[in-house]
């Protein structure tokens, strides 16, 4: 199974997310392109939040220098992002894609984000609740609708029923969980969640 994981928009917690699912499927691990925090980056997170044995962490197409949208960090670091190199990595183990921003982010002039993700994909969708949320969120599923992917919903962040119900209502997405605000997040709290998830995330 390939999961590609997107958020409505940036820090969603798509990182604590990808960690969980890697966790609960001891899949592998892969982000295509990381912009900024090289030294930091959601890899190195993922590395010190999952603890079953069997998943890697595979090593990014793109590791940009600055945080910003791919296209312009890119720009930045003089290379041109290149959809046709980015080639998920060969493993026999399930994989988690973890995407960069929303499915619009721009990867060059022609390209976003929501051009990596595949038909065989299972697409989890990170919402977590603001003002304007909603529509980010319906959008999001639209949008990955119109090109019938298999999806799922995982909310992020304090619990606001209305807004979840009308998200599940409207989308009519399965909803894998949600992840509460944690105080300390660590591979005890990760594992927690893995376990809780689970098998929601085996019947997307």
């Amino acid at each position: 199974m390939i999961v590609f994981i997107t958020g409505i928009s940036t820090e969603v917690g798509k990182t604590l997310a990808s960690a969980i699912v890697v966790e609960a499927l001891e899949a592998d691990y892969w982000k295509p392109i990381q912009a900024g925090d090289l030294d930091r980056s959601d890899s190195h997170k993922i590395g010190q939040l999952v603890s079953n044995p069997k998943s890697r962490i595979h090593p990014n197409t793109y590791a940009l220098n600055t945080p910003m949208s791919p296209h312009a960090a890119a720009e930045i670091d003089g290379v041109s992002i290149d959809l046709k190199k980015i080639v998920p990595p060969e493993t026999q183990n399930h994989l988690v894609i973890e995407g960069a921003g929303g499915l619009l982010v721009p990867l060059n002039e022609t390209d976003t984000i929501n051009d990596l993700i595949l038909p065989e994909y299972k697409v989890i969708v990170v919402s977590r609740h603001y003002l304007g949320s909603i529509n980010h969120t319906l959008l999001t599923v639209e949008r990955l609708q119109r090109k019938n992917q298999a999806i799922g919903i995982i909310f992020s962040g304090d619990a606001h029923p209305t807004t979840e119900d009308i998200i599940l209502k409207k989308t009519k997405v399965a909803c894998i969980g949600r992840i509460n605000e944690e105080k300390n997040i660590d591979r005890r709290i990760v594992k927690r969640y893995a376990s809780e998830f689970k098998s929601n995330l085996l019947s997307i």
